[in-house]
């Protein structure tokens, strides 16, 4: 159950309340305590203390419709994800900082492309302990040159805890990949962030536990959560992963967080990202993360899912009229 607290009702007894109710207490412009799903029913003697009850029947509660039934809104300088904005924004750039020539070609190509948010990864979680596993803070600083030369806003990720106050200083989305999705450390720093959240779903996560994550982040105060699916593990073996698109239909149902949707992690090949890309759109999600590349067969990382810059400007061209179709446009 949400509740909110009357405006006269004081912090010393709004604790009080919450640990009767084995609550979280969120502190913002008012106070708000998110009880444990089991209650279900307001007890009478609180009534007279609460302005808003809402009770939900599962742990997704805070990103719950039935709470916020409208989409959140994230807003930036020259953009806003989320919202009633209608508009599906790009992300783009390779998987990986490798050196500052290749990350300037693709920061220029992104400004050239109308792209307005850089990704690319600076602390890679890789599979393999003998792959490339990123350039770190020197990643991070060519992506903060990048960002004060072109004017770009940038997102990376953070891989684990040791690292995560520097991801936070340098990028202006922090993203929480598919392998830290359950690394409550991390859930809870960026909890206490006051900079956009960006959380991948585990690639073999229900959409519960999907969402459950996401709670994490705003139970502890910061309501900049978007959600991203980016396939999970199946039975097949052609492709990397499946892309969920029913799930995204449950998320949009159900969820009040805006939606990026990543078909290069899902596909795993270059050949299936621009079909899957223009489903994507054609669903209204609020967003598309696609990977590019200057030169893919040379990428120190993932070279066989991103495009080079000829593949994805044409890709970008078509979703226009996708977007338009559907009653929104890209950004």
């Amino acid at each position: 159950m949400l509740i909110h607290l009357k405006k006269d009702i004081l912090l010393e007894e709004a604790k009080k309340i919450a640990d009767e109710l084995k609550a979280v207490l969120i502190e913002k412009d008012e106070i708000v305590l998110v009880t444990p799903s089991k209650l279900q029913e307001l007890p009478a003697h609180l009534q007279s203390k609460v302005s808003l009850a809402v009770a939900v029947p599962n742990d997704i509660q805070l990103a719950s419709r039935k709470y916020k039934d409208e989409v959140r809104s994230i807003k930036f300088s020259n953009f806003e994800i989320g919202g009633e904005s209608n508009s599906t924004v790009m992300i783009s750039g390779p998987c990986s900082v490798e050196t500052e020539e290749q990350i300037e070609q693709a920061a220029k190509f992104c400004l050239e492309q109308g792209v307005k948010v850089l990704r690319a990864g600076c602390y890679k979680p890789r599979t393999s302990p003998y792959s490339f596993q990123g350039l770190g803070l020197e990643g991070l600083k060519l992506l903060a040159k990048m960002r004060e030369k072109y004017g770009l806003h940038i997102i990376t990720e953070v891989r684990d805890a040791s690292h995560i106050e520097e991801v936070i200083e340098y990028a202006d989305i922090i993203q929480i990949g598919a392998k830290a999705m359950y690394d409550q450390g991390i859930l809870r720093r960026c909890g206490k962030a006051r900079k956009p959240i960006l959380l991948k779903r585990g690639f073999g996560s229900t959409l519960q536990e999907f969402v459950q994550a996401a709670e994490f982040i705003l139970s502890g105060g910061n309501d900049q959560v978007i959600l991203c699916e980016r396939g999970i593990r199946t039975f097949e073996t052609n492709t990397r992963f499946t892309l969920d698109l029913c799930g995204i239909s449950f998320l949009k149902e159900n969820t009040n967080l805006p939606i990026i949707l990543d078909p290069s992690h899902a596909m795993g090949y270059a050949y299936g990202v621009a079909d899957l890309s223009r489903a994507c759109v054609a669903m209204g999600v609020e967003g598309l993360l696609i990977e590019s590349h200057p030169r893919p067969k040379e990428a120190w990382s993932d070279a066989a899912q991103q495009l080079d810059f000829k593949q994805f400007a044409a890709l970008n061209a078509s979703l226009k009229a996708v977007a338009n179709a559907v009653g929104r446009q890209m950004t």
